[in-house]
């Protein structure tokens, strides 16, 4: 089966920037020892890593290179936030230039970039770490199928245990 709107797509990846291929992976699903599992055009992968997906069969191994717009975007000036610790777990660990997650006001997680550590403050930066740069994937795809109507229903995948309350 060929990977199209609405197929599960199991696959393995290496994330890296693609100007300098020398430097340590971004991320290693091998690392978590589990392929990623995507529901295709439901908006769960970068558009560009769905783009690539779409046509290929399990067993194919490629790699390609997605500039900002079809993964991160570009890095946007202005979307620096001064936040009270209160909303940190761990602020007390917090350093320049590491990411963590942010708990928004509606619930919610935000990964942000720590960008200055205050007294009672943390200076973030709300670009995802990613933005502005042309990313390498090496991509292989291990299995796809067709999607269970619940799962195009709910707009992600189904995998053992999964409940919705």
């Amino acid at each position: 089966m060929r990977a199209e709107k609405d197929s599960v797509v199991s696959f393995h990846y290496v994330v890296r920037d693609a100007a300098d291929a020398a430097v340590e992976p971004y991320d290693d699903s091998r690392k978590r020892g589990e392929p990623l599992l995507a529901l295709l055009g439901h908006g769960q992968l970068v558009p560009g890593v769905e783009k690539a997906l779409a046509g290929r069969e399990a067993g194919e191994k490629f790699g390609i290179d997605i500039e900002p717009a079809d993964a991160y975007g570009e890095r946007q000036e202005g979307l620096l936030q001064r936040v009270p610790k209160k909303y940190f777990q761990n602020a007390q660990k917090l350093k320049p230039g590491m990411t963590t997650v942010l708990q928004t006001r509606d619930g919610g997680q935000r990964v942000v970039t720590v960008h200055k550590v205050g007294m009672s403050s943390i200076d973030v930066d709300h670009n995802h770490p990613l933005a502005g740069k042309t990313l390498h994937f090496d991509i292989e795809i291990v299995d796809v199928r067709a999607a269970a109507p619940e799962e195009i229903a709910h707009g992600h995948v189904h995998s053992g245990g999964h409940a919705h309350e």
